[in-house]
């Protein structure tokens, strides 16, 4: 099977205090289509740089990152656009809702962009997130749990071929986290999604197929 994610010595550095500092050196992994695979590590080792190179809001120094058989490093920013539209679920630490639209306008965002529109799919994301009765509430009505929930729903609503989250459970209580992560296992069996995600959490851990470890922007186990 060909694989959905494919980085081949991936480097990336950044300029600090007029030196180049190596955020990734020599990454080489790939991600089969509907594999879940948990990225582990320090904090600074390099897990939101990866996954920012993933869903190509960033760009590598050297190598190659190819997804859904675009590559990364060539392709325009429209066509890193279409593909996060259309084929990549997204959640950063940093959920960059919008604040004047409700959580049901926010997690009906990427449907809208596309010309297309799934209510039930957004009432059925709220209620399995736990948010049917705050489908009408702002961001800043929100606490910071509510608005991950929100972000990771807006993640899923167009089915994406790959969901890409960095500690997709970070803020949440242990009920709340359990929610979360058997939503994505449905996406998974149900929709056929891979996961990539970055986090500390134990449980998402212990579920995922196959763990990567960074340390020091390098793989510190097999990939």
């Amino acid at each position: 099977m060909k694989p959905l994610v494919e980085l081949h010595e991936v480097e990336r550095r950044y300029a600090r205090g007029g030196s180049a500092v190596a955020a990734l050196s020599g990454v080489s992994l790939t991600v089969a289509p509907g594999e879940f695979v948990a990225v582990i590590g320090p904090s600074g080792c390099g897990k939101s740089t990866l996954l920012n190179l993933v869903s190509g809001v960033d760009r590598a120094d050297a190598g190659t990152v190819r997804v859904a058989g675009l590559d990364l490093g060539h392709a325009s920013e429209r066509e890193r656009t279409e593909l996060r539209r259309r084929r990549l679920g997204i959640v950063f630490q940093a959920f960059h809702l919008v604040a004047n639209l409700t959580a049901e306008e926010n997690v009906a965002l990427p449907l809208a962009l596309d010309g297309r529109r799934d209510p039930e799919r957004v009432r059925t994301l709220l209620e399995r997130v736990g948010l049917a009765e705050r489908a009408r509430h702002r961001p800043g009505e929100l606490s910071g749990g509510e608005q991950q929930r929100v972000a990771l729903a807006r993640a899923l609503v167009h089915r994406p071929a790959l969901v890409v989250a960095d500690e997709p459970t970070g803020n949440l209580d242990s009920q709340n986290g359990a929610r979360v992560l058997e939503l994505l296992e449905e996406l998974r069996a149900q929709e056929g999604a891979a996961l990539l995600l970055a986090t500390h959490d134990r449980a998402l851990v212990a579920r995922a197929e196959r763990v990567i470890t960074l340390r020091d922007g390098r793989l510190a186990a097999p990939a």
